[in-house]
């Protein structure tokens, strides 16, 4: 939005009436000197003449009527849905039989924050995000694969704070993280397919992530991937000098992100956002084994019947052949 001063804001389409009414000067002179058009200089001439000061004051370009817009029963019904079990357009419009561009439109209208914005568990806005225009995707599964590891806070017994509410005894837990630790769930996603597999794991050292990259290709290849070509991962020592074996007897070439450039991975990154807004914070849980248990099924449930907005609401598995 442009500011009070701006040229062709109130002040300046006073500014070009003046020029154009009281020093009676060619609009088309006027209208080159401001950086507009001549018809957009007699428009607001014209207007004024009309209608006066009040002319030049901004005003909506919304028509008088929308005879086509959704009924405000059908649109309530879309909010209180999407604030009840915080999805996006594609679970709404299955939901609602209202089509996905019609419930963005509908929750841009009624000022609802993206999913990507708010709290997993209370769904006020919390952050702000980036987004980027250039998006790829490879021709045939197998042929890039995505890896990262997300790191999360361990469960202390009982579920901690988001179960038991912030009390004094579980403040210092909470502020030093050390008595607790973390886990670290690996993942890996296929750049065609978006096929994941995900592990919670103890740490994240080179053997470990090694492992893992083997298990997850026997579970590509139990799924009709049969081979790896690619493998992008970011720069980090444990996948830069310690994966160099498991690729090699997977005969995979590695692919390293720009330093700094996460964005880069974005599909596995994607998923890990995923997995922590439907998996790890979707609810409370007691425990981290109660956490980590909850793992598998939702990760079956994202391979086969999760609609997935770049697939064209498929799941994962619709386009992998039958195995």
């Amino acid at each position: 939005m442009s500011h009070g001063n701006a040229r062709l804001t109130v002040h300046g389409r006073a500014l070009l009436v003046r020029r154009v009414i009281e020093d009676h000067r060619p609009v088309a002179h006027v209208a080159k000197e401001l950086g507009v058009s001549r018809q957009c200089a007699h428009r607001w001439v014209n207007r004024f003449r009309a209608e006066g000061p009040a002319g030049l004051i901004d005003r909506s370009s919304r028509p008088h009527r929308c005879p086509t817009r959704t009924n405000q029963d059908v649109e309530r019904a879309v909010v209180r849905l999407r604030q009840a079990e915080r999805r996006g357009p594609d679970w709404l419009a299955e939901h609602t039989g209202v089509p996905a561009r019609t419930v963005s439109r509908i929750l841009a209208r009624h000022q609802i924050p993206r999913l990507a914005d708010c709290d997993p568990l209370t769904g006020q806005p919390i952050r702000a995000s980036r987004v980027t225009a250039i998006r790829y995707e490879r021709e045939r599964p197998g042929e890039l694969v995505h890896m990262d590891v997300k790191k999360i806070g361990r469960i202390p017994p009982g579920g901690g704070w988001r179960a038991t509410g912030w009390t004094s005894a579980n403040h210092q837990s909470r502020v030093d993280k050390t008595p607790i630790g973390y886990d670290y769930v690996h993942a890996l996603v296929d750049d065609h397919s978006r096929l994941a597999y995900c592990e919670v794991l103890p740490d994240e050292k080179g053997p470990t992530c090694a492992a893992f990259l083997l298990r997850g290709a026997a579970y590509f290849a139990a799924h009709g991937i049969a081979r790896i070509e690619r493998i992008m991962t970011d720069n980090a020592w444990a996948y830069r000098w310690s994966l160099r074996e498991a690729a090699t007897v997977l005969g995979a070439r590695q692919v390293f992100i720009r330093p700094h450039c996460p964005w880069q991975n974005g599909k596995v990154e994607r998923l890990n956002r995923t997995l922590a807004t439907e998996w790890a914070y979707r609810q409370v849980f007691a425990s981290t084994a109660e956490r980590t248990a909850a793992l598998a099924p939702w990760l079956e449930y994202y391979n086969t019947r999760r609609r997935h907005t770049a697939l064209g609401g498929l799941p994962p598995t619709s386009r992998l052949l039958p195995t």
